[in-house]
């Protein structure tokens, strides 16, 4: 009777991860079967200041990382039209999301996700999509990064917020000098994720570079380095920042200028000249 009972319980098991490995194909197109040792995953999409597309694409170019997956677009966007080249009509293009994977010989594995676009009205069934994938290839931990928009001045170093999917994983990230996220909302893939992973009972953590707040259309190199550095450390990955580094000096450069300008029209706005005044004004000021 135990027996089989637990044939009976195989059966369920081999059908559900039938079904499961079913879904994944459907929706995802593996390209490599690396054996990869309790990898863990960050996910990134373009956001506000662009910090987590920099770090990632960052990442992958330092590392050379090489192609794991890609998801089937079809299913969660709809393309907006078509290209026409000498009059001929292209087939339809859609954002590219794809998986990277890289091996570290000295701890867990790596995989890279990184997505074009965001979809505008599938983006928690993207999201389990991901978390699928994280399941097939035994992901231990999700990150994501996105900006903390704050009061920060541009010549500052940003902070690093902390934000994770249970009190063990936000204690871990405080132990690396991150700050407490404490109540805010991450908006985007970046945020839905987390929740996704959450609801799925996998541990997922959100690493945010503070952006001032007047400069959230600006991509942000300088919260791109912070927020990878603290990555690198967390997952004990060496990473040669020193590009990332220049790049967040030109770009300190640049927003200094605009503040410059900005602080000068100001100033010219608001302050007139007492010889630009006409005669009249003059003389009503003598009177």
């Amino acid at each position: 009777m135990l027996d089989k009972s637990l044939n009976n319980n195989c059966l369920v098991a081999c059908a559900a991860l039938s079904k499961h490995m079913s879904k994944i194909k459907d929706v995802i197109k593996i390209r490599a079967r690396p054996n990869l040792n309790e990898p863990n995953m960050i996910a990134a999409w373009p956001g506000i200041s662009n910090v987590a597309m920099i770090v990632a694409t960052y990442i992958a170019r330092k590392l050379e990382v090489k192609e794991l997956a890609d998801v089937r677009a079809p299913y969660f966007f709809d393309p907006i039209g078509i290209m026409v080249r000498n009059s001929i009509v292209e087939e339809p293009q859609f954002p590219q999301s794809r998986f990277y994977y890289w091996k570290n010989h000295a701890g867990n594995d790596l995989i890279l996700f990184m997505g074009e676009a965001q979809p505008n009205t599938k983006s928690y069934d993207l999201a389990n999509c991901i978390v699928d994938a994280a399941e097939h290839f035994k992901v231990r931990r999700i990150y994501t990064c996105a900006a903390a928009i704050t009061r920060i001045h541009h010549t500052e170093d940003p902070k690093v917020w902390g934000v994770g999917t249970n009190p063990d994983v936000v204690k871990e990230l405080a132990r690396h000098s991150h700050v407490n996220g404490g109540n805010l909302q991450i908006a985007g893939m970046n945020g839905i994720l987390l929740g996704v992973a959450k609801e799925r009972h996998m541990e997922g953590a959100c690493l945010l570079g503070e952006v001032p707040n007047y400069a959230t259309r600006l991509h942000n190199p300088i919260a791109a380095l912070s927020v990878g550095t603290a990555l690198s450390k967390i997952l004990n990955i060496k990473i040669d920042f020193r590009e990332l580094m220049l790049s967040a000096m030109e770009v300190r450069e640049h927003m200094k200028q605009i503040a410059a300008e900005a602080m000068g029209e100001y100033i010219d706005y608001f302050t007139e000249p007492i010889w630009e005044r006409n005669e009249d004004d003059s003389e009503d000021s003598d009177e």
